[in-house]
């Protein structure tokens, strides 16, 4: 994999990191650090905007379509906001005394959950501002969540409770669990009956030992699913296809299991994939790839084939460790995060792209370089950087060209390489007219 850009500020160092993708696009990545601020940049590296907080970051998230980041900070109570579509951040006020601890978009709509350190809850609707306060939803701070692909909304706190809420903050279902749940997340379990439509199982990791599974059409039933001890602590899970969870743990192994009833507790997969600690691990449903951090390597594997390594990348340099993985949702990069405050961010799919001329060809190399060669006639091979993530490339005797939606970039190409001047044309949507 080809690594794209590494994000290092002086006052992250010695820090580890939050960050998010923009959901959807991917076309920015907030991240924040011990700075008491939120920087966004884009998928080059270049940074965008800043927020400014009164206190550090303690939570952040996009909505479903990445237009707008939400942002909690410390030593406020208050909601920080920056539209992507353009490029302005705003305040919105929660109406809450006590200090913000949770915040999420839901998946379908334009709802908004906080929740607090004394147990209340927030829904703010964006398209309409209407906020809905929900007092005492928990008797402590709230503290993970979730919102199903039906709106529904399970949070988890430190009274040991999860409870599932409707789109308007009324509790449908409660359930009470052993220790300090954690990282809730909607599922479909597999089952011999044909299931009703929508997310009916709620997963609770549970005092990082235990996996806790509530399917809301069957309350009184719930499933726990203990691990051998050696593999350690659980750091994370995720669901996939057809009621599979992969479940990484903290002395480096990395388990698959079933959530079909007659499978329920059998592994299907286990490598120890990290020799002494695993930190982070996740999936791209685009990719059909899953992938865990931990001694300073990420390893990637095809769902598909487990068994097969897809791709090692060794991190050598980061004496500290790594801390976090996370990919854009096409999959096309893939970011990680370290103990001691950098974020590398690497290429894992590159667009098809190519033209050829006589012998000369071209191809995209990464996402903002186009490579020239010409076996045949000897030719050292030529990188260009273009300006732009091309829709397409054409090459000719002289040249070679990028373009997106009605614009074309044109290089020189000479005996040494790219002549320092390039050209853009806007082309109508008109046949045969050019402007320039």
């Amino acid at each position: 994999m080809l690594r794209v850009f590494t994000l290092s500020e002086k006052s992250w160092l010695g820090s580890c990191l939050l960050y998010k993708w923009q959901k959807s696009l991917g076309n920015y990545l907030a991240v924040a650090g011990p700075d008491n601020s939120v920087k966004i940049f884009d998928r080059h590296g270049q940074k965008k905007n800043e927020l400014n907080l009164p206190g550090r970051c303690l939570a952040m998230d996009w909505d479903k379509d990445g237009d707008m980041l939400a942002v909690i900070a410390d030593r406020s109570s208050g909601i920080y906001l920056w539209d992507a579509n353009v490029n302005k951040s705003s305040q919105l006020d929660s109406g809450m005394r006590d200090q913000m601890s949770f915040i999420l978009w839901s998946k379908i709509g334009s709802l908004l959950a906080v929740g607090t350190s004394k147990g209340n809850l927030l829904i703010y609707n964006q398209q309409t501002s209407r906020k809905i306060p929900v007092l005492g939803k928990h008797s402590k701070k709230i503290t993970c969540g979730c919102w199903s692909s039906q709106n529904l909304l399970a949070l988890g706190g430190e009274d040991k409770v999860v409870t599932i809420s409707n789109h308007e903050g009324d509790t449908v279902r409660q359930t009470s669990v052993r220790s300090d749940p954690g990282d809730i997340q909607f599922s479909v379990m597999k089952t011999d009956e044909r299931a009703s439509p929508g997310e009916s199982t709620v997963s609770v990791m549970v005092g990082k030992k235990t996996l806790f599974l509530f399917n809301l059409n069957d309350p009184d039933n719930p499933i726990e699913l203990a691990f051998q001890q050696r593999y350690g602590t659980i750091i994370a899970y995720r669901w996939y296809g057809d009621g599979y969870i992969m479940i990484g743990f903290s002395q480096g192994y990395f388990v698959v299991i079933s959530t079909h009833i007659r499978e329920i507790g059998q592994e299907l997969f286990q490598a120890h994939n990290h020799k002494d600690s695993l930190n982070s691990i996740a999936i791209s449903q685009s990719l059909n790839k899953a992938a865990s951090c931990g001694d300073n390597c990420i390893k990637i594997h095809d769902l598909t084939e487990l068994k097969e390594m897809y791709a090692i990348v060794n991190l050598d340099d980061e004496t500290k460790g790594l801390d976090q993985l996370s990919w854009t949702d096409d999959g096309q990069l893939l970011a990680i995060s370290t103990q001691r405050g950098t974020l590398h961010v690497f290429l894992t799919k590159l667009p098809i792209l190519g033209d050829a001329c006589g012998t000369r060809i071209a191809y995209l190399t990464s996402l903002l370089e186009v490579t020239v060669e010409n076996h045949v006639e000897g030719e050292a091979p030529v990188a260009v950087s273009v300006e732009v993530e091309p829709n397409f490339i054409a090459v000719g005797p002289y040249h070679v060209a990028v373009g997106m939606n009605n614009r074309a970039w044109f290089y020189g190409l000479g005996d040494n390489g790219k002549c320092p001047s390039w050209y853009c044309f806007w082309v109508s949507p008109y046949p045969l007219n050019v402007l320039f």
